[in-house]
């Protein structure tokens, strides 16, 4: 879902769309640092990354693929898993974080439309619309189990031990792997069938 044209045919909308999108993102790298925080590792916040400043934040290409095809990435929060207390729970709450506030980010901006003043208004029901469906679809992206997108760190944590040595052989070409999935066309299917998880689990609550 590309954006620049919305940029071209009404620039004040385009305006109005990007700071909540580019705050998706940075939402996405700040929950990680903070839930790594909670769970000792100090890591994030020493490197001055649990900042809503956009540029500790934005990654060139990552921002650039947020606006082009509607979802992206920021710049990783750097997390020393070592550190953490609980150590395989810590790991997947804060591999998690990110999605997880994604969202928690859609979900808000459903409810909002829930009411008839925002629902039939002209500017904010389609921004919300579109922050909600941006956010499902980075949701969606980073559970995807291929590294470094998040759902491979979980999936890492669950698997047995020698399984895991495998798994981690890919990590160094998961950046390949992705670029390939999307220019083929590949990654699409995935991120359709993780959207529909999180559509099912957003309509239960409404």
């Amino acid at each position: 879902m590309g954006l620049l044209s919305l940029l071209i045919n009404n620039p004040a909308a385009f305006i109005l769309l990007a700071f909540p999108l580019l705050y998706s993102v940075i939402f996405h790298e700040l929950a990680h640092g903070l839930v790594a925080s909670w769970f000792g590792d100090n890591t994030a916040k020493d490197a001055g990354r649990l900042s809503l400043n956009p540029m500790d934040h934005l990654d060139p290409v990552g921002t650039l693929m947020l606006f082009l095809v509607g979802f992206g990435w920021a710049k990783p929060v750097p997390v020393n898993y070592y550190r953490l207390k609980n150590t395989k729970f810590g790991f997947i709450a804060v591999s998690l974080a990110g999605c997880v506030t994604n969202i928690l980010l859609a979900i808000i901006a459903m409810f909002l439309l829930q009411f008839q003043f925002i629902a039939t208004h002209p500017v904010f029901s389609p921004t919300l619309i579109t922050v909600a469906r941006i956010n499902i679809i980075l949701g969606a992206f980073n559970l995807i189990p291929i590294p470094p997108l998040d759902g491979s760190k979980v999936l890492m944590k669950l698997l047995p031990d020698d399984a895991q040595r495998s798994f981690a052989r890919i990590e160094p070409y998961g950046f390949f792997i992705i670029a390939f999935m999307l220019f083929t066309g590949m990654m699409y299917p995935l991120i359709d069938f993780m959207q529909n998880i999180i559509y099912g689990f957003i309509a239960l609550l409404f």
